[in-house]
């Protein structure tokens, strides 16, 4: 994938891993709307991966390739173990997470943590490589703490491309592990993407993406004048159809009209199977909130998909409510969201 992407020149459009929010249902829902963006799992901690429910944890809709796993750990024996597991489910990627900083992984000396140890990093890139067929790539940040962020992006990078690291994406801020919550280390951090940029100048010949604070796809655009990829997290996901454009941008396909009858009618479909299988409706509209951001009837429809949905034995039926709402009804027209 990252090495063709380089021999052709062609840029890659991923929506971030998000902890709580890119489950399955969430990267169903995506995939409806960009068939080439490509997909992350939340963090799946490698013990999770090993020891737990693998289907729960793991599982995913075929459609929903390509998409790639992100594991959290710092134990290259229990990585390449979940790396196996992980490519035996099919994924197109796994990714090793070394910039989260909430209080979890920092309990756990791993995810931004791994900032401060790239030998170790090295060495689970390593280990997962070696039981890895498809591409094993970093997501870090350009330091922690009071790291130079020249210093610690730079050993980074050199430790994990010479363990064999397909890929880096980089979120372009540091992470405060002392003094800032999760929340304020995804806004407070000042921004350098030029950083990024430099890591990207060192390293011509190898695929590095960017991550962090970037708002729109316009914004996205840009910053693939200087580097191999980019990554939207909370803008993709509060703002939903905008991913609809990223095949006609990024990949140069032809603009096509949101068909929002056959995505209600295809979520409606999802949602009924994944109750019949114990599930609530809720696990699923959750992720369905942002997608009619500005248009008239929004705020009915994210109503009636927080509330409704989430009463006992709600039924997928409670999506076409929230879908009429917008004005898509029965012998609504494609596209009459946007009219």
């Amino acid at each position: 994938m990252y090495a063709a992407a380089l021999a052709t020149g062609t840029k890659i459009f991923s929506v971030a891993p998000m902890i709580d929010w890119t489950d399955r249902h969430c990267r169903f829902l995506h995939r409806l709307l960009s068939k080439r963006a490509l997909l992350y799992t939340e963090m799946i901690v490698a013990d999770a991966a090993i020891h737990g429910k693998r289907e729960r944890l793991l599982g995913f809709d075929p459609s929903e390739h390509p998409v790639a796993l992100q594991l959290g750990g710092s134990d290259p024996a229990k990585l390449a173990e979940a790396a196996r597991i992980g490519a035996g489910f099919g994924y197109d990627e796994i990714n090793l997470n070394v910039g989260c900083p909430s209080d979890r992984v920092q309990s756990g000396t791993f995810g931004a943590c791994l900032m401060r140890d790239p030998d170790l990093v090295g060495r689970g890139i390593a280990a997962m490589k070696a039981v890895s067929t498809i591409p094993v790539t970093v997501k870090c940040r350009i330091g922690v703490d009071d790291q130079d962020p020249e210093i610690a992006l730079d050993d980074l990078a050199a430790r994990v491309l010479d363990a064999g690291a397909d890929a880096i994406w980089v979120h372009a801020r540091k992470a405060w592990l002392q003094g800032l919550s999760p929340k304020e280390n995804r806004d407070i951090p000042p921004l350098d993407y030029d950083r990024v940029y430099r890591l990207k100048q060192k390293y011509p010949n190898v695929f590095i993406g960017i991550n962090g604070g970037i708002a729109d796809l316009n914004q996205a655009l840009q910053h693939l004048d200087h580097v191999d990829g980019v990554m939207l997290g909370r803008a993709a996901y509060h703002n939903t159809a905008i991913l609809a454009d990223v095949d006609r941008l990024f990949h140069g396909e032809p603009q096509a009209a949101i068909d929002w009858v056959a995505i209600r009618d295809t979520m409606m479909d999802y949602a009924a199977a994944h109750i019949a299988n114990g599930g609530r409706l809720a696990n699923v509209t959750r992720h369905m909130i942002g997608l009619f951001v500005g248009v008239d009837g929004a705020r009915r429809f994210r109503q009636i998909l927080s509330s409704d949905a989430s009463r006992p034995g709600a039924s997928p039926e409670v999506i076409a409510l929230a879908f009429a709402a917008i004005g898509i009804g029965i012998g609504a027209t494609a596209g009459q969201a946007a009219e």
